[in-house]
């Protein structure tokens, strides 16, 4: 199957409408459209232990670049800026351990 979408909540000098958060799937994986401006929001829902996302990165010269893995500790969240879609693409793919894990992604307007 085709991966998952993470959908991206505009942020506005004026406010942001709550995010649609997105349970995450291990088999088919997640992706986000990826400005410069996006960051994912990552929170571990497991009270038993930390786990794994992993935020792609593009190839450089041809040669696969293994891509940024963190460890989301148990009852917590983190947040990650995606940064240049040169580095990131303007379609980055996010792999996740868990269903534990739930996404959600931003950027600025």
């Amino acid at each position: 199957m085709a991966r998952v979408i993470i959908p991206v909540t505009n942020v506005t000098t004026t406010a942001a409408a709550a995010a649609t958060e997105v349970n995450g799937d291990a088999t088919n994986q997640h992706y986000v459209a990826n400005n410069g401006s996006t960051w994912i929001e990552v929170k571990n829902a497991d009270s038993g232990g930390p786990h794994t996302v992993t935020i792609g990165l593009l190839p450089r010269d041809g040669q696969a670049v293994t891509g940024k893995t963190v460890s989301v500790p148990a009852s917590s969240s983190r947040r990650f800026r995606l940064g240049d879609p040169k580095n990131y693409g303007t379609r980055t793919n996010i792999d996740v351990d868990s269903s534990q894990l739930k996404l959600t992604a931003y950027k600025i307007a």
